[in-house]
């Protein structure tokens, strides 16, 4: 296996490449498998009382259309090109109104101070200069909007996303495992780390909640979650035959415990990251 895949390559190669491709052939899977966090982020934008929402890191746009759908107006925004196109056509399938941009929010020029929500699920934590992804959202944002962001909590609480990694350590040794703190996953696993950072960027009212949300999806679809995402995933395609068959009955183990009846289920352990905006530019 060649050490390149220490290495990672860079937010925009990966999910405009194997990841981005992926994550459209797992649309389904992936859409089942946090409805939950979608419609909680939905319930947010609602009682909050939020008409203009801009979705960050909004992969396929089922998040995006399921506020559209609650508010009336969802702006998401995506690095990835295939993720964003596959959007596009479920919103013109839908009806509802949702639009979709293709670029990094980090330095993409929103309008300024246009939404009243800025949400976000699990599409914040690869920001390579998170601090001022940050300010370039607070200043989309109007003045007392808010913030609302659902994150992963460490990789050793969330035992299914490393599943993978920890099961085929020993077969795949230069795999990039990934870490708490670091650009992907679990980058906002410390809230000691996050909050100044948010703070620095001018966000006030900053708070994290611990929330553990129901997961699952069908078993039926389990290969193509082992085969396709997730770090294991990202580099499977490119192994050796004989590799694959002997990782995928690893994988097969690792993942039995997750088995219940037809389904697939497991718990994702988040932060809920709230914040708003300043009133005015001097509060």
């Amino acid at each position: 296996m060649s050490s390149r895949y220490t290495h990672p390559p860079d937010q925009t190669q990966i999910w405009n490449g194997p990841a981005g491709r992926a994550w459209v052939e797992a649309q389904n899977v992936l859409d089942d498998m946090f409805s939950e966090i979608a419609g909680y982020l939905a319930q947010q934008a609602v009682q909050l009382g939020a008409r203009r929402v801009l979705d960050v890191g909004c992969g396929a746009g089922a998040t995006t259309l399921q506020i559209a759908e609650a508010t009336g107006e969802c702006l998401g925004v995506d690095i990835s090109a295939p993720l964003i196109e596959q959007a596009r056509q479920r919103a013109a399938r839908s009806g509802v109104a949702a639009k979709f941009v293709q670029d990094d929010a980090q330095t993409h020029w929103f309008e300024q101070a246009r939404f009243d929500l800025v949400t976000s699920r699990f599409g914040v934590m690869f920001f390579k200069d998170p601090a001022a992804a940050f300010v370039n959202l607070l200043g989309a944002t109007r003045p007392g909007g808010a913030m609302r962001l659902v994150v992963w909590r460490s990789a050793r609480e969330n035992g299914f996303l490393t599943a993978a990694e920890r099961a085929a350590e020993h077969m795949l040794p230069e795999l990039n495992r990934r870490q708490d703190g670091a650009v992907g996953p679990f980058a906002f696993a410390d809230p000691d780390a996050v909050r100044p950072l948010l703070a620095h960027a001018g966000w006030r009212t900053i708070t994290f909640e611990p929330v553990d949300f129901p997961a699952c999806f069908a078993a039926s679809a389990l290969e193509l979650y082992m085969t396709r995402l997730g770090a294991v995933g990202l580099v499977y395609q490119e192994l050796e035959p004989a590799l694959q068959t002997a990782l995928l009955d690893c994988l097969r183990q690792a993942y039995a415990p997750y088995v219940v009846e037809d389904r697939i289920c497991f718990t994702a352990s988040c932060w809920v990251i709230s914040a708003e905006a300043p009133e005015s530019a001097c509060s």
